[in-house]
């Protein structure tokens, strides 16, 4: 079975990722995920990655790593 794109990312959102980076000591790229909480039951989090984890998919844009 392939895999498929779980995230895309555009020219402008690598600007940005690469801007959060760059600003960061040891940040690798950034992390997105969803965790249980809040009202609705479920909260979107947001995390400077210093050690890439093998298990997250991994999307790359001009250099900007994201990992979900």
């Amino acid at each position: 079975m392939g895999r498929f794109a779980v995230i895309t990312m555009t020219e402008k959102a690598a600007d940005r990722v690469r801007e959060i980076v760059a600003a960061r000591d040891n940040a690798h790229g950034i992390r997105l995920g969803i965790k249980k909480g809040g009202c609705a039951g479920m909260e979107y989090t947001v995390d400077l990655v210093t050690e890439p984890n093998p298990k997250d998919d991994h999307i790359e844009r001009d250099g900007a790593h994201v990992y979900v």
